[in-house]
This record gives C-alpha cells, sequence and structure tokens, in this order.
C-alpha cells in the first residue's frame, strides 16, 4: 500500500517507483488518500486548502491511471482506516514519503507506526526534501542539502498493477470531509501541471524582477515564484524546482557571457532564488529537531515575556484587519481573499502583532496557518518565533507599518484595492489617515472611527516600548546563554565549525 500525503505527484516519487517496480513481480499496489476529518476540524485546513488537495487528487488519480493503477479515497482517522482496509486484504507493506508535520500529524505518524510494529508490516517512510531525521550537528547540514537536491530526480513509473476487488470510491466534498467555508476564494490553483507551469513562468517569464519586487505586496504577486503551494502539498518537488533553476541559470550565465541576454536582471534574480530554496528545509530542519517550538518560545529565556493577559480586542482587530494601519489591514485583508501574502508583508503581520500589539505569537501563529494555502508546519512556527524576537538569535526587526507604506506601496495601489474605504484619501494621508483634518476626511468620504477605524494603538510609543522590552532582555545574561544553545542547534552553518583543540 502506498498512502500519499503531502506528495501528490508520481514524478520525482520514490516511495510510489519502489512500490511500483514490486508490482511488476505480482504484489499488486493499492494507492491511498485520506481524508482526515480531525485536521479540518482541530487543525488549520479548510475549504480553502480542500479546493487545491482536490484538483491535486483528481489528476494524480488520472496520472495513476494511465499508468495501470488508481487512487483510493477515504475518509477517517488514521490508523482506523487501515484497519478496515488490512480486514479487506492484508497489508504486507505501507509505503510514504516521511513528513516534518505539526504535532497533531506528528502524533498521528506515531500510531500509523504503532498500527505497523503490532502487525509485524514494513512501513518504509522515504525522504522527499532535505531535512534529515534523527540529525546529530547542524554542522555540514547545507552540504548535505546540497547533495540531497544534485540527486537524479526520479522517474515517474511507466506501469502499475493496482489492487481489484476494493472499491475506490470517489473524492470527496468539503462538507463530506469536515471542511469549513471559506473566504479564500481567489487561490492558487492545484495541481502537477499547474505546479509546472508556474514554476516554467517563473523561470521564464515573471521572475526577472524578483529580486528587487519580492518585498512588494503589489508585484511580489507577479514576480515572486508563487511556487509555495505547490511545494507545500507535493505536486512538485523540491529536487525538481532546485534542479530547474540551476539549469535555467546556466543557462542565463552562458547567454549573458555571449552578450544575448535579454533582460540583465535574470542572474541576480534566479541567484537569489535559488539561494532561498534552502531556507525552505533549513526552517524545517529546526521543527524537525525541536517539535516544541510549535508551543513554546525556541529560546526559553524569553518565557513571560507576553504571557500576561491576552488582549482580544487587539488581536480580533488584528485578524480582522481593522486595526486602523491601512497597509497591515491590506495585507490582512488580501490573505484572507487569497491565501497568500509575499513574504516581508507576512513579517511585518507577525511584527505587528508582536510587537506593537504585545500579543504572544502562538495564537496570531494559528489564525495565520489557516489563512496561508501553502501553510507548512516547520517553515511557519520557525518564521513566526523569529519574527516575534523569541529565537535570541535572529536580527531584532520590528516593522513600521507606516515607513513600510513608503517603501512597498508608495503610490498605495495595493491599499486601495483591499480597503476600499481609503480610496478617496490623498496620497499624503494614505499611510495615516487619522492624522488628516477633519474637513478633509469628510471630503475623503472617510471619516476615521466611522468608515474606518481610528489606530488601536499609537504606533511611536508602542514602537519605542517594544525596542525597550526586548533589548533590556537580549541583554541579560540567562538570555545570551539561552541562544548559544539555540545557535549551536539551530543556527545555519555552511561549513563545519573548527572544533577547539
Amino acid at each position: 500500500m502506498l498512502w500519499f500525503k503531502r506528495d501528490l505527484r508520481v514524478e520525482d516519487h520514490r516511495p510510489l517507483a519502489e512500490a511500483a517496480v514490486r508490482t511488476l513481480d505480482g504484489d499488486p499496489l493499492l494507492c491511498l488518500y485520506v481524508y482526515e476529518p480531525s485536521l479540518f476540524r482541530d487543525g488549520p485546513l479548510d475549504a480553502a486548502h480542500h479546493a487545491f488537495i482536490d484538483t491535486s487528487l483528481r489528476e494524480l488519480d488520472e496520472a495513476l491511471r494511465a499508468r495501470g493503477g488508481r487512487l483510493h479515497f477515504r475518509v477517517g482517522e488514521m490508523p482506523e482506516v487501515l484497519e478496515r482496509l488490512h480486514a479487506e486484504r492484508a497489508i504486507t507493506c505501507l509505503w510514504s514519503h516521511r513528513e516534518t508535520g505539526d504535532g497533531q500529524t506528528y502524533a498521528r505518524d506515531l500510531r500509523v507506526l504503532d498500527w505497523c510494529r503490532a502487525r509485524r508490516i514494513p512501513w518504509r517512510e522515504r525522504s522527499q526534501n532535505g531535512v534529515i531525521r534523527r540529525l546529530r550537528s547542524r554542522d555540514g547540514w547545507a552540504q548535505r542539502w546540497a547533495l540531497q537536491m544534485r540527486k537524479p530526480v526520479v522517474a515517474a513509473p511507466g506501469r502499475i498493477v493496482g489492487v481489484d476487488g476494493i472499491d475506490p470510491q470517489v473524492p470527496r466534498a468539503p462538507h463530506e470531509v469536515g471542511a469549513t467555508r471559506t473566504e479564500r476564494v481567489e487561490i492558487q490553483r492545484g495541481g502537477m501541471q499547474a505546479g509546472r507551469e508556474t514554476l516554467d513562468g517563473f523561470l521564464h517569464r515573471r521572475g526577472a524582477g524578483y529580486r528587487k519586487d519580492m518585498s512588494s505586496p503589489l508585484y511580489g504577486w507577479g514576480s515572486c515564484s508563487r511556487l509555495s503551494p505547490h511545494l507545500a502539498w507535493g505536486t512538485l518537488s523540491l529536487r525538481q524546482v532546485f534542479q530547474d533553476s540551476e539549469r535555467r541559470l546556466r543557462r542565463v550565465r552562458d547567454r549573458k557571457r555571449r552578450g544575448r541576454l535579454d533582460d540583465p536582471r535574470w542572474p541576480e534574480a534566479l541567484s537569489s532564488f535559488r539561494s532561498r530554496l534552502s531556507w525552505h528545509c533549513h526552517f524545517m530542519q529546526k521543527l524537525e529537531d525541536e517539535p516544541r517550538i510549535e508551543f513554546e518560545n525556541v529560546n526559553r529565556a524569553y518565557d513571560g515575556l507576553r504571557e500576561e493577559a491576552f488582549d482580544e480586542a487587539r488581536f480580533a482587530a488584528w485578524a480582522k484587519g481593522e486595526t486602523g494601519y491601512p497597509l497591515v489591514d491590506a495585507c490582512m485583508r488580501s490573505l484572507r481573499r487569497t491565501g497568500w501574502l509575499n513574504f516581508r508583508m507576512r513579517a511585518m503581520l507577525v511584527s505587528f502583532s508582536s510587537y506593537q500589539l504585545w500579543l504572544h505569537w502562538r495564537r496570531p501563529a494559528l489564525h495565520l496557518a489557516r489563512l496561508f494555502l501553502d501553510y507548512e508546519a516547520g517553515i511557519h512556527f520557525s518564521q513566526v518565533q523569529m519574527q516575534s524576537g523569541t529565537t535570541g538569535i535572529n536580527t531584532l526587526r520590528i516593522y513600521s507599518p507606516i515607513k513600510q507604506v513608503r517603501d512597498q506601496d508608495p503610490e498605495g495601489h495595493f491599499i486601495r484595492h483591499w480597503v476600499p474605504e481609503l480610496r478617496g484619501v490623498p496620497l499624503e494621508h494614505l499611510a495615516e489617515p487619522h492624522r488628516m483634518p477633519g474637513l478633509e476626511q469628510r471630503m475623503a468620504g472617510c471619516v476615521i472611527g466611522r468608515d474606518y477605524p481610528a489606530p488601536i494603538v499609537e504606533h511611536g510609543p508602542a514602537y519605542r516600548r517594544a525596542k525597550e522590552r526586548m533589548g533590556a532582555i537580549r541583554r541579560r545574561p540567562d538570555v545570551r546563554a539561552e541562544a548559544q544553545r539555540v545557535a549551536q542547534k539551530h543556527g545555519s552553518r555552511r561549513r563545519p565549525r573548527r572544533r577547539p583543540r
């Protein structure tokens, strides 16, 4: 049996390729996808994620049918689903990719492991990225990651011998799996073909402005790769993306040497993109090595920093996009509609909740996890903690939502699109509409407190107070000592550190 999880493809799928070889020796293969209601009911998934998954599953089923197999669908919790299938047809081996998931899927995998051991069924898990299980040290990790990315892409099997006599069932609608309704109706399309088209479009047409435009919420929409949902759900493998970008970069550099490069921005853009691919697994490795960081501060010396009474009113305003700070609100409203936002604006949302609003990172992290179509637990919780300042090893970044308007949306196009209440506000007041005189507010059709919220906090004092508090705690000896432990365990280092003699 092959269990598909976040690996909805046939190319560069080692468990599928290995299991398919066994089918040619007379051991038929049941390809299984399980809709787990608990992941929709208690976890971060909703109908938007279901839509992306559904398109991917239907395309995956077609690809398996073309090779002689098919996808079997079930609704239920693991390993109970396996037990029912085992009663119909004895499972002799379970194949899957290894997953670095959140606490919920981690506990699920432990239950599956216990079930397999109790029945003496081998579970053959294979890695699909550069994350290393039971890693002893970060020394040399980058080199090991690069070696993994440069291994040959595993070809899709030419033929699969499928299982007969078991009802394959059909894909399920959102309400059948417990998926709640969603505001995100402008999401990216799932599937292997869409993933390939997105990658090709970025590498050959859209990506020339990547280096400059990726920080802009307006231009990043087209200039960023937009591959993150496909990597999160496995319609493309990271190895495929890495190797395609390497080939494209070599061709671009060759054309530059021969004076035939049509756009001089390409080499820098592709180099920048390639360097960020390793970040994907770098952050996932942190959760793999220390699963508690989904729930607790990476640097335990920060415990108690924001654990005082949680301000529900501030959190609600932030989550709805009604803080009174136009770029913060535009970003949140855009995310609630599309499920995607560029990296800098994601960082600004977390920074604003952590510093200006002084909210503990856990609740905002769970809210954003449900909004992100590309939610990847290892990346998500590591990044949220980095942006909220609780790692102790990263540069403290407190974003000014006013300065970011001038830097990233200087003409106000993004804000006016997603916060229509502000469309009549003059550009010089767009970053801080609450500072408009009353007459100008009425002339702009935007009276603060009536048509658009007044700021829930005053940025200047909140910024200074947060900076002072973070500076004071970072100077403490216990915080510095814990930061050294964190750096040793999770810090990025491209070559082995020299050991003291």
